[in-house]
Formats: C-alpha cells, sequence, structure tokens
C-alpha cells in the first residue's frame, strides 16, 4: 500500500465518523468538549455556523451522526450528540452579539430564495453577512417551512422556531415577503433578481388510490396538510378511531398528535415490515410507548363508507419474497383480508415535488420524476440563475440535508456573482495542533468512560397526552450532560505517526487496547489487511499506513477500532506517536462578495 498522505482533507476527515456522517459536517467532538466545560455558548455558535439550527436540530434530527458513532463500535448505544446539540442551545444565553454582522452598505446584488424553509434560511443566513440583499418569498404568515408547519410543538416548541429564524430574518440584510406565494418563475426572474433559490420543499402529499376513497373524503386527510392545519390551529380534534398510513416520521407525528386530540384508538398501518419502515427507531419507540400499535405488512385495499361516513377500512396480508439479486417485492400470502374500524384516515405514504409555478420553458429542465436536473455539487440547475435545495432538490429529506444545500448553493451563489465557474468548489479549511502539554498531559480528557448512553428524560404520559403543545422530551440536565459527553472518544484527536522517530520497540503494540497497531510488511491492501494484529472488518473505514522505517517494514493501523485513547502515545520513548487536534471546517463564502455593479 502507498502511505497515508495525512494532509488530505478528507483522510481525518473519514476518521472522525460523526462529521463525515453529518450532511453539515458539524464538528462534533468540538462542540462536546465544549459542553463538557461548560463553555455552552461557544458550543451553540459551532454548531450555529454548520448547521443554522442548532435548538431545533437538538431536538428533530434524524441523527445521522449517531449510527457512524464510534462509541457503537465498542457498546451498543452511541454517544447522544442530537440530546448534547440541545444543552447547548438550552444552556447558551444570550448569543445575538456573537452573531457576524450585516454590513448596511449592500454589494448590488439581490437574491430571491423561494420558500422560507431551512434551506433557503441557510442561503440567507450565509449570503447577507456577505452584503447581498436577499429577498425570501413564502406563502405562509411565519417562516419556517415544515419545520413550523408539520413538526408538532410537543416536539419542537415555537419559541424554539422563532428564535433561530429570528437569528436570520430579523439582523438586516434579508426582506421578508411573507403570505406572497409565488406563481411565475419568469416573473420572478424579471424582477431582476441575480439568483433564484428554490427551497419550497416536497409540498404534496402522495394520495391514496383504493375504492371508497372518494365517497369517504370528508374524514381521509392528508397526513402533511392535516400536520399544518394542527399547528396552525385549524384542527383541534379527530375522531376516536384513527388509522395513520404510511412508515415514515411523518406517519410518527400524526399517530402521536391524534392521540393527543382524542383519538382513542390510534393504528399505525404500514405495507413493508417494521424494521424497514423508514421512521426513525426513536419515533417508533415513542409512537409505542404512547400506546400506538404499529401493524405491519398490511396494504389498502378498500375504504368502507356508510352513505360516505367512514367506517372502516380493508387490508390485503403480504408478505416480502426476495429474488437472486435481494430486490424485495411483497406478494400476497393468500390469508383472509384485515378488516380495521375507524373514523380517521390519516394518509403519510409520501410526498412528492410540486412546481406548477415553474413555467416548462423558463429553462429548467425536470426530469421524469417531476425533479430538477441538477449538478449535484453546485445545485445549479439547467437555468443558470436558477439553484434547488433541501426537498425541492431532490426529494424529501430532512432539516440536516436541507441546511447542508443550503451552504453549497451559498457557495455557488456567490461563485455565480463572482463570474467564476460554480462548478469549482472552494476546499474545506482544515487544522492539525498538537495536542501535547507535558509527558503525560494533553489538552483533551482522554480517559474513556464506562459510563452507558444516559437516558432524556420525558414528560409523564398522562400529562404529555392532555397537551398538543406540551413538549415531550424534557433534555438533559447540565449534571446529566457532561456525563454523556465524556463517553465521547475523541475521534478528531489523531494518533499521528512520524517514522523517523520509531526505533520499533513495539511499545505502542503492546498497550494498545484495541490492538489496532501492526508492524509488518507492506503488501497489497486486500493481503495486508489479513496480516493485522486483529484484522480489520470494516473495510470501508481506511488503514492507516506509514512507511520509512530502518527495518523497512511499515506502520498500519485501523482507524476503524482505535479508540483515540492516546496510550500508545503515551508510552512510546521517542515521541514517533502524537495526539492532534483535526478541524475541519466546511467551505463557505467568504467577505469578498462580488462587487457592485
Amino acid at each position: 500500500m502507498k502511505p497515508t498522505d495525512i494532509a488530505s482533507p478528507e483522510y481525518f476527515h473519514k476518521v472522525v465518523d460523526c462529521q463525515w456522517a453529518c450532511p453539515a459536517h458539524t464538528p462534533v467532538p468540538e462542540y462536546i468538549r465544549m459542553i463538557a466545560a461548560g463553555r455552552y455558548a461557544d458550543a451553540y455558535m459551532v454548531n450555529w455556523h454548520s448547521n443554522v439550527f442548532p435548538g431545533i436540530l437538538g431536538r428533530t434530527c434524524d441523527r445521522p451522526c449517531e449510527p457512524a458513532c464510534r462509541r457503537g463500535r465498542v457498546e451498543e448505544e452511541p454517544v447522544a450528540i442530537c440530546r448534547l446539540k440541545r444543552v447547548a442551545a438550552d444552556n447558551k444565553g444570550d448569543v445575538s452579539g456573537r452573531m457576524p454582522v450585516i454590513p448596511e452598505a449592500r454589494n448590488g446584488r439581490r437574491i430571491a430564495c423561494v420558500g422560507a424553509g431551512p434551506a433557503s434560511l441557510t442561503v440567507a443566513r450565509d449570503l447577507a453577512p456577505l452584503g447581498y440583499e436577499i429577498h425570501i418569498f413564502d406563502g405562509e404568515a411565519k417562516a419556517g417551512g415544515f419545520i413550523r408547519q408539520q413538526i408538532p410543538r410537543f416536539r419542537l416548541p415555537e419559541e424554539v422556531i422563532d428564535e433561530e429564524c429570528g437569528y436570520i430574518l430579523d439582523r438586516g440584510g434579508v426582506v421578508s415577503h411573507m403570505n406572497r406565494r409565488v406563481d411565475s418563475l419568469k416573473a420572478l426572474l424579471a424582477e431582476g433578481y441575480d439568483a433564484v433559490f428554490v427551497g419550497s420543499g416536497a409540498p404534496r402529499g402522495r394520495e391514496l388510490d383504493v375504492p371508497g376513497r372518494k365517497e369517504a373524503a370528508a374524514n381521509i386527510h392528508l397526513g402533511i396538510d392535516w400536520l399544518a392545519s394542527v399547528s396552525f390551529g385549524h384542527v383541534s380534534s379527530v375522531g376516536r378511531r384513527v388509522i395513520v398510513l404510511g412508515g415514515g416520521n411523518t406517519a410518527m407525528d400524526c399517530c402521536r398528535s391524534a392521540r393527543r386530540l382524542g383519538g382513542e384508538e390510534v393504528k399505525v398501518v404500514v405495507r413493508s415490515g417494521f424494521e424497514e419502515m423508514k421512521a426513525s427507531p426513536w419515533e417508533k419507540e415513542d409512537a409505542m410507548n404512547e400506546g400506538i400499535p404499529i401493524l405491519n405488512f398490511l396494504v389498502p385495499k378498500q375504504v368502507l363508507h356508510d352513505n360516505g361516513r367512514l367506517t372502516g377500512m380493508v387490508f390485503e396480508k403480504v408478505a416480502a419474497q426476495y429474488d437472486d439479486k435481494g430486490r424485495r417485492s411483497l406478494l400476497p400470502t393468500g390469508e383472509p383480508d384485515v378488516t380495521i374500524d375507524c373514523d380517521t384516515v390519516l394518509v403519510a405514504i409520501g410526498q412528492e415535488n410540486a412546481f406548477p409555478w415553474i413555467e416548462r420553458d423558463a429553462g429548467v429542465e425536470f426530469d421524469r420524476w417531476g425533479l430538477p436536473k441538477l449538478d449535484e455539487a453546485s445545485l445549479q440547475s439547467t437555468h443558470p440563475q436558477v439553484f434547488f435545495g433541501g426537498d425541492a432538490a431532490f426529494g424529501p429529506k430532512n432539516i440536516i440535508w436541507a441546511v447542508a444545500h443550503g451552504h453549497q448553493a451559498a457557495v455557488s451563489i456567490d461563485l455565480l456573482c463572482k463570474g467564476e465557474d460554480v462548478t469549482r468548489r472552494p476546499p474545506p479549511e482544515t487544522h492539525l495542533a498538537s495536542q501535547k502539554m507535558g509527558i503525560h498531559e494533553w489538552a483533551y480528557d482522554n480517559e474513556v468512560s464506562l459510563d452507558l448512553r444516559f437516558k432524556v428524560p420525558h414528560l409523564p404520559a398522562d400529562k404529555a397526552l392532555r397537551d398538543i403543545a406540551a413538549e415531550v422530551e424534557l433534555g438533559f440536565d447540565r449534571e446529566m450532560a457532561y456525563h454523556e459527553t465524556q463517553r465521547c472518544l475523541n475521534c478528531d484527536v489523531q494518533t499521528v505517526f512520524t517514522a523517523k522517530l520509531c526505533i520499533e520497540c513495539d511499545a505502542c503494540v503492546d498497550i494498545c487496547p484495541t490492538d489496532c497497531i501492526t508492524f509488518t510488511e507492506n503488501g497489497e491492501e486486500e493481503e495486508l489487511r489479513t496480516r493485522l494484529k486483529a484484522p480489520a472488518v470494516n473495510t470501508y473505514q481506511d488503514l492507516y499506513v506509514q512507511d520509512g522505517l530502518k527495518t523497512g517494514r511499515v506502520m498500519v493501523k485501523d482507524e476503524d477500532v482505535c479508540l483515540h485513547c492516546g496510550m500508545c502515545a503515551e508510552r512510546c520513548p521517542t515521541g514517533a506517536w502524537d495526539m492532534q487536534k483535526f478541524l475541519l471546517e466546511t467551505a463557505k463564502p467568504k467577505a469578498h462578495a462580488c462587487h457592485s455593479r
């Protein structure tokens, strides 16, 4: 194998599994250490620069960082990364003075953002401090998009949404056009905007097409529309017996909201298996903890009604069958159909993009699924001035992906306005600094905590189910948060090896608690992996290989199982091993924005 190039930004970034997995690449261990030190405002701002909505995401994020967490490889549960983010938000105090200054003098460029959801707000957050004038259009009265419309208040209090949207909308540089729905892209471009960002989400729920649907329409509702009506106070009750169709997070929000609005018998019905449901595991767990059963492998077949009054639904029982290529089909089992009585049906079987306001001769091309044709890196459409992000770009995902798209699009728009190639993406900024303070002292806590994951306190069910606005998760207090921070393995503090200092005494090999270090002859990667002291099982994570040893051997370290405990560096008599903190900040538009026209 070739020696590892640790100067490449990608190498150590990938080793920091949580940051690598986060679409916005939030430096997770960095802010967790700040929380441990009681530096909550600092931790909040580290988050804010990356993911823009720490208080919102600390309650609602899909947490792609947690399945990647290295802690989950040494015990069952990862660090509660998401809930620690909320701790920073809840304890930060007043951070308004830490926000970047919005210049009074504009740079002459005007950008239109369609939709006031997380993607558009991120574009505004990134570009307003550079002197851009951002105009945000939305058909609703308040900003937030699906954050405000579809996430129930028992998961996300409205004051948190108001606060974090306010950091973007209320400091200058952004002109809000609320209650104004854009109905023509061509007309918007004609207003002279230098670029248009489309962050309008996936606003159309997928319909249920079975016999009886139209006749019983009065009591069958699309989940996303129903949740919006609940959020805005237009709906305050529901039938006693409720069926929720669908296995995603929207379905979980629907069933839990229905319980709080008077649903006594609420059931979730899913066509797939329980493990294949798209809902996050904790969302399913929360729903079941509130007495909501999840019925799997049932496909809607018919809506039952009595002269238009909904009475129930009929479902066909299916089972998963797989072909020789692993492709799944749901086939009828031949068992009798299942009939479930109900008064209300909430349909949450998917969402679709809808762009009726984009004329098909406006220069934006769409694929056969109705999605815009985009450059995946720049998010530029076939119209060079029009960019997409969030659910509007590639279909429904989640908030953190919308934020990541907003950052990418902001860079692209800035490059466009400067007359540069939007496909030439600027590199991230990286820093690598030794944590050595003395012979046995490090500038970080390298002791591995033996604690298991701490559980977040919840409001008692009898109180939670009586009030749809009562927040269910109470969050960690400071003491519990501190103990949870200690479970972090500081994966951003890297083991850096200098071969010319090594005397090949094997002291590091002897002391390593996970047997991740091997000195051996070089070879091709596949064969070399078989000769490691503890053969690697996860080939996705790289091997750290360094040559230049006096014996001609190479040092090989399996990055997958390293605990970053620093014992190799402490034990090494020559200082060949050092613990160096790696910090990566993704590229964002810089202050040298384009000149005024």
